[in-house]
């Protein structure tokens, strides 16, 4: 049935792919120039050490979708809303523009959650550790998620659209919102206290979401969140600033601190090897 509807607007796959692609160019060269220009940290290690690495295993992740998943969720956005399916087809008397907002806001729910549990279960916590196993904080760690767990968050995202059933436009505007977001919040960039502050009432910022990259698991557990900053506040899993200042905190994990950890082969086997340390939230 999804198949079919696959084949009538396949026509259309590449469009969004293209934007994607290029939103993300875009955004990462602007946070490149950003980090060199105006750093909130003295690097640990160079780009050319950490980003091959960091950039490979996006590029992996983004083949194995490819093969395993036989549409965008775009496109499968489009055979769900096709089907009548979703909360949002309850809810045809309200206002389009209402419906793609409660859309989006949920699929960001859905991405906070996925991330709490990541951390929560222990199976799940050894592929997403990798991310946190970077030894420094730069925008290409947005992207540095293990190729097994970027499967595992499509399946989550194609779930979360047949239960919600936002339209394919909100779907798409999530997608590339939620990857500039992450090359962002993940940033070495300084910025004026004011302006943080001001911004982390709605979004979350670098400064927040580097206590969440600190090597204290009690601060690990914290500032889950990748668009919106309130859901942390609502769930009770914010916290403002790290015990030992952003100069001065330690990146990383207690476990794979040898810089050799940071090539390709030893990113893609890290789910494998070691203990789960003390970073499960239900190990605390």
């Amino acid at each position: 049935m999804i198949g079919r509807v696959a084949h009538r607007l396949g026509a259309l796959a590449g469009g969004p792919a293209i934007w994607r692609l290029a939103a993300f160019a875009g955004v990462l060269a602007v946070m490149a120039v950003w980090e060199a220009r105006a750093p909130r940290r003295l690097r640990a290690a160079t780009r050319w050490r950490r980003w091959p690495g960091n950039l490979a295993v996006v590029a992996i992740g983004s083949g194995l979708i490819a093969a395993v998943f036989p549409i965008s969720a775009v496109l499968f956005a489009a055979g769900v809303r096709m089907q009548g399916w979703g909360l949002l087809a309850l809810m045809l008397g309200l206002p389009a523009w209402l419906r793609g907002l409660i859309g989006f806001v949920l699929l960001d729910l859905t991405i906070y959650l996925q991330h709490v549990f990541m951390h929560a279960a222990p199976v799940l916590w050894r592929l997403h550790r990798m991310h946190h196993t970077d030894l420094d904080f730069d925008t290409t760690t947005g992207v540095r998620f293990h190729p097994l767990e970027l499967l595992l968050s499509m399946a989550v995202k194609f779930t979360a659209i047949a239960a919600i059933g936002p339209s394919p436009a909100v779907v798409f505007l999530f997608e590339v919102i939620l990857n500039a977001t992450s090359l962002f919040n993940h940033g070495n960039v300084r910025m004026p206290r004011g302006l943080d502050r001001l911004l982390r009432l709605a979004i979350v910022t670098p400064d927040m979401h580097r206590v969440h990259h600190s090597i204290l698991p009690n601060e690990t557990n914290s500032n889950y969140g990748f668009n919106f900053s309130f859901w942390d506040r609502l769930f009770g899993t914010y916290r403002p600033q790290p015990i030992a200042s952003h100069t001065g905190m330690t990146i990383g994990i207690e476990q794979f601190r040898d810089p050799g950890e940071l090539r390709l082969d030893r990113l893609l086997t890290q789910p494998f090897r070691g203990d789960l340390g003390r970073y499960p939230i239900n190990r605390r």
